[in-house]
């Protein structure tokens, strides 16, 4: 588990590399990508609760469980398409939107890899975090 969470630690810090050079390099100098730092946090959430919420000892599908995929979903496509969004309205230049989409890409796979390898476990509680 240490090796998988330094993994993750580094994917998250490159992420946001990618997101920092799309604002602080000086031919863009824009920091309006910032804004996607809501979608990072705001997307585990819905799972997070719905997991709490929901018994897994049953196989089938349950409604809470499908609405936060889907609440999460909107929410990871929003922070997609807010830069491009930015770029169209040239509030940022197409190059800080390619270097905003790489690192989201580099972020929700890491929030991927952290529900993956952190979430399976029947003996982690979400009070250690």
């Amino acid at each position: 588990a240490a090796g998988a969470l330094i993994s993750l630690s580094f994917g998250g810090a490159v992420g946001l590399m990618f997101l920092m050079l799309g604002c602080a390099l000086p031919q863009y100098n824009q920091y309006w990508p910032l804004f996607v730092l809501f979608f990072y946090i705001l997307s585990p959430i819905p799972y997070c609760i719905a997991r709490r919420l929901v018994d897994d000892t049953d196989a089938t599908s349950n409604a809470c469980k499908e609405l936060a995929i889907f609440l999460t979903t909107g929410i990871v496509v929003s922070a997609f398409g807010l830069p491009i969004v930015f770029a169209r309205a040239e509030l940022i230049y197409w190059g800080a939107c390619a270097l905003v989409l790489t690192g989201n890409t580099v972020i929700f796979a890491t929030i991927l890899g952290f529900f993956l390898v952190f979430g399976s476990n029947d003996d982690f509680s979400w009070q250690q975090w």
